[in-house]
């Protein structure tokens, strides 16, 4: 019996360097309510994401999917901008 394949977690996050060739950082915030104070927590966190054959520009949006580790801190790939 075959297993059913599981759709990949997508992230959608603002591009804020573009620097390397094929790298660009991804920012992704995420913002939740804290239990015990009930305060809205803001966390963000930079991803390095791996970029070929796609022109984005700062501040777009663009979704990064996980995939196998692409250099040391490398292990997600953009697959489209919003």
């Amino acid at each position: 019996m075959n297993k059913p394949v599981q759709k990949q977690k997508e992230i959608i996050g603002k591009v804020v360097s573009l620097s390397s060739k094929n790298t660009v950082i991804v920012e992704v915030s995420r913002e939740w309510r804290h239990p015990i104070y009930k305060k809205a927590v803001r966390r963000t966190r930079r991803i390095p994401a791996h970029l070929e054959g796609m022109e984005v520009s700062l501040g777009s949006k663009v979704r990064l999917v996980a995939t196998r580790p692409i250099s040391k801190t490398k292990h997600y790939k953009v697959i489209g901008a919003l």
